[in-house]
């Protein structure tokens, strides 16, 4: 069991902002006073930020079993901030916690689907043809985990993120569960035509 989170390694970066000692020991103090028990954290990140008058904290934390935990507070004082993205942190881990208690299912081996990648070069974007072919820019790697909907729905309620990409376990297909902007979850399979 893990009471406290002694010699864990804290990356603590600013933006904008100046990382002072007195700063840098609050910050690994409130990481260190977490109190979890499940998962176990390997590594955590904390991110600070300036834009105006706002003072942004955000802090991930890299645990066991592939979880990651994203959080990010603003408020008008950094300490203030610090301590919200601590609280947020601990809540979401509570709720995981019951939920996963509540609902523990083995696990089936099922294999990953890698989706494939298709990378435009930018002379493409100078032609001077009318039509030009759209482009992405913005890639980074994500890793598609075997999980059931509803842990689906979990990994979203962790992350700020709209959405997460998975490799279902309950119909064995790549399946992608989304936040609605009413709040709610919405859930794509896509179907194979080549199957039809």
């Amino acid at each position: 069991m893990q009471k406290h989170n002694i010699n864990l390694p804290i990356i603590i970066t600013g933006r904008h902002l100046e990382i002072t000692d007195a700063i840098r020991e609050y910050a690994t103090k409130k990481i260190e006073s977490l109190h979890l028990d499940y998962p176990r954290i390997i590594e955590a990140k904390v991110i600070l930020d300036v834009e105006h008058h706002r003072q942004i904290a955000e802090i991930i934390l890299f645990c066991a079993n592939h979880i990651v935990i994203e959080v990010k507070s603003t408020t008008e004082d950094i300490y203030a901030s610090l301590d919200e993205s601590t609280s947020k942190i601990a809540r979401r881990m509570r709720k995981f916690k019951t939920r996963l208690l509540k609902s523990h299912r083995p696990r089936k081996d099922g294999s990953i689907r890698h989706i494939e990648q298709h990378v435009f070069h930018s002379d493409d974007l100078h032609s001077e043809e009318e039509h030009v072919e759209p482009t992405y820019v913005h890639k980074e790697a994500y890793k598609v985990r075997p999980l059931y909907p509803d842990e689906a729905i979990l990994d979203l309620e962790m992350s700020d993120r709209t959405f997460v990409v998975f490799h279902n376990q309950k119909s064995h297909k790549l399946a992608i569960m989304f936040r609605r902007k009413d709040g709610e979850y919405g859930l794509i399979e896509p179907e194979d035509q080549a199957a039809k």
